[in-house]
């Protein structure tokens, strides 16, 4: 990938609930631990970054509104991990800047590994017949998807990028996140342990003391564990170390993250008989959210969580990922996620 006899790897969002997962599986690559490669990551605080060095990471302390240490950082890098904020675009140009800087210094073409896109509607709960796209046969309607579509802001550009040469671009899009990570910054104390959504919607059932759905509850999200989802990224990486011109990039590169699918009704249900057997809830039914519900707990943004995203990961499949958990342990995970204390203790 690069005449260097040392690979330069950056990584953000490096201690978050992806990341973290990423950078642990890169901690223990042979190629790392062999020194044919080195990492920094971007993280907030220097305390964090004291716990990186004791890994071997080369900590770089900022955030994404540092927007010269990012493109600083990605003009020295030969491949970025990039798994912070999705929507960040003065970030994500930043580190577009600084690749394009070192393409320019160089005439090396650097990897840009990105997090995420969707492919959603504006269902509102109240059906699940959506377009089922494919990452491997429907590129062509996934890139002619409206501008204005979510994250489609910062993708686009990226993409953009692929095809002015001046580095190769890989969009990873994962579903809904599930399961508990583990690895050595879960030992450490540094890494975010939960996703975003599912814990929102398990706030939400502890307040009420019953799961909710929105409209009739038929939307369609996909989902995956972390650890699955994880392993794509290293599987992506090692595919880019053997033969990078093997691996699609730009608008042919989207790699869909999904091995599960599940309806707003089922995750609802499943929180409900969660709750009763923490002796929080008293029922096992599920009930829709009522207008002034959906006004307390979502605000203006309701209409995502009701939305149907409906990917195939045929494109990741075919690059050899195989996941192995699916919906039974998606629904059962639930459990799991209510009786974290802190947020029972928060909300009850």
């Amino acid at each position: 990938m690069s005449t260097q006899t040392k690979l330069n790897v950056f990584i953000t969002g490096g201690t978050g609930y992806i990341g973290g997962s990423v950078l642990s599986r890169l901690l223990i690559h042979p190629s790392f631990t062999s020194g044919s490669f080195q990492i920094s990551a971007l993280v907030r605080t220097v305390e964090k970054g004291e716990k990186l060095k004791g890994l071997g990471v080369r900590p770089v302390v900022g955030s994404y509104d540092d927007l010269d240490v990012l493109e600083r950082e990605a003009g020295d890098a030969d491949v970025v991990f990039s798994l912070a904020d999705a929507d960040a675009l003065p970030g994500a140009k930043a580190i577009l800047e600084g690749l394009k800087k070192r393409y320019e210094r160089t005439g090396r073409v650097s990897k840009l590994i990105h997090t995420l896109t969707f492919v959603m509607d504006d269902a509102g709960g109240l059906h699940g017949d959506h377009l089922i796209y494919s990452d491997l046969r429907d590129t062509d309607a996934i890139n002619a998807l409206p501008d204005n579509k979510f994250h489609r802001h910062v993708d686009v550009p990226i993409i953009k990028a692929d095809e002015e040469g001046y580095l190769r671009s890989y969009i990873v899009a994962p579903g809904n996140i599930f399961g508990t990570p583990s690895g050595p910054l879960v030992d450490l104390g540094i890494q975010n342990l939960h996703s975003i959504l599912f814990p929102i919607f398990f706030k939400v059932g502890i307040a009420r003391k019953q799961g909710g759905y929105i409209g009739l509850g038929k939307n369609v999200s996909p989902a995956a564990d972390v650890e699955d989802t994880a392993d794509l990224y290293l599987i992506l990486f090692n595919a880019l170390l053997a033969n990078d011109s093997n691996v699609a990039h730009g608008r042919e590169g989207i790699y869909f993250v999904e091995n599960a699918e599940y309806t707003g009704y089922e995750l609802a249900k499943a929180t409900s008989e969660a709750l009763v057997e923490l002796g929080i809830g008293a029922t096992r039914d599920a009930t829709a959210f009522t207008d002034d519900e959906l006004e307390l707990y979502f605000g203006k943004n309701w209409p995502f969580f009701s939305s149907n995203v409906r990917p195939r990961a045929d494109r990741a499949r075919a690059l050899g990922w195989r996941p192995v958990k699916g919906k039974e342990a998606l629904l059962a995970s639930s459990f799991q996620g209510l009786a974290v204390p802190e947020m029972v203790y928060e909300y009850l």
